[in-house]
């Protein structure tokens, strides 16, 4: 199939595609990296009537550390997430997950506020988002205002942006030494969209995980944590026995949504085998640090 027809117009500043939002709305759609539009485009499943390109943008580029949190605009790339070190120091998360992104041509081109602006839940960065508890900057005719990442992912392909709003970047806490991150996911071949994922932020005294965040993809709606299982972690050592205990609270809470190649119950299942797999190796990282 092609593309419907539509206007082209590359913006030169954040205040012209704030003014082309605001008079043309829902049919408008902003171009940034293009690795989801363009394939809705030609598939139809995305009619606007003005296409609105950002790439120009420097100003929405950029991945830089800001006190006490990690700042990344909506134009940097999954590669150059993958390749920063500084993001490898201070939100091992994001570096974790961002090779499990499609393939490379892909993580070259997409980026970070695309992907979080179109909330597909089995991509990886709104789950690395939530379970980092970060927070999304969006910009209107009215100013910048920042939405908790719990606030932010509303419904299937559904935020809190306002049509008339510019997603410019979003913004994570720098990771300490009493932090763990672990990431993994689930897919039928390397590079197509995971069946279950999970993403992992923990935080240690010692042993003993005061808190741990699971967050999970590819079986919800929207990125899903587990609050009731999550608590029954924080304060505990990670013992098999606290894991197992954990994990049948897990199998509980989680409800999977189909798709076309797995039942619900496939899915749970594979998301508890991969949170056991990681709240394992949280345990493991913190006996070799106290060893």
């Amino acid at each position: 199939m092609k593309a419907p027809r539509f206007d082209y117009v590359r913006v030169a500043t954040i205040a012209e595609a704030l003014a082309l939002l605001a008079r043309h709305g829902d049919d408008a759609r902003v171009l940034a990296g293009g690795q989801t539009l363009l394939a809705t485009l030609n598939m139809r499943l995305s009619e606007p009537t003005l296409l609105i390109d950002i790439t120009g943008l420097d100003a929405l580029r950029g991945i830089e550390r800001r006190g006490d949190r990690l700042w990344l605009g909506a134009l940097a790339t999954h590669s150059e997430i993958e390749g920063s070190s500084l993001v490898a120091e201070a939100a091992p998360l994001l570096a974790a997950a961002a090779p499990h992104i499609a393939h490379r041509a892909v993580r070259n081109a997409g980026t970070w506020g695309g992907s979080l602006a179109y909330a597909d839940p089995a991509a990886e960065w709104p789950a690395c988002l939530l379970a980092l508890e970060g927070t999304v900057t969006v910009q209107g005719a009215q100013g910048q205002r920042r939405i908790a990442a719990r606030d932010f992912f509303l419904d299937l392909y559904t935020t809190a942006l306002a049509p008339d709003e510019l997603l410019v970047g979003a913004d994570v806490p720098v990771a300490t030494a009493a932090d763990w991150f672990g990431f993994d996911e689930l897919a039928r071949r390397r590079g197509d969209y995971a069946a279950a994922g999970v993403a992992v932020a923990a935080r240690f005294e010692r042993r003993i995980a005061q808190s741990v965040r699971l967050c999970f993809l590819g079986v919800g709606a929207t990125p899903l944590r587990a609050p009731r299982t999550e608590a029954l972690l924080a304060g505990k050592e990670l013992t098999r026995g606290t894991i197992e205990i954990a994990l049948a609270s897990l199998k509980a809470e989680l409800d999977p949504l189909p798709d076309l190649h797995h039942e619900g119950v496939t899915k749970r299942h594979l998301a508890t085998v991969l949170a056991r797999r990681l709240l394992l190796a949280a345990d493991a990282s913190r006996g070799a640090l106290s060893a």
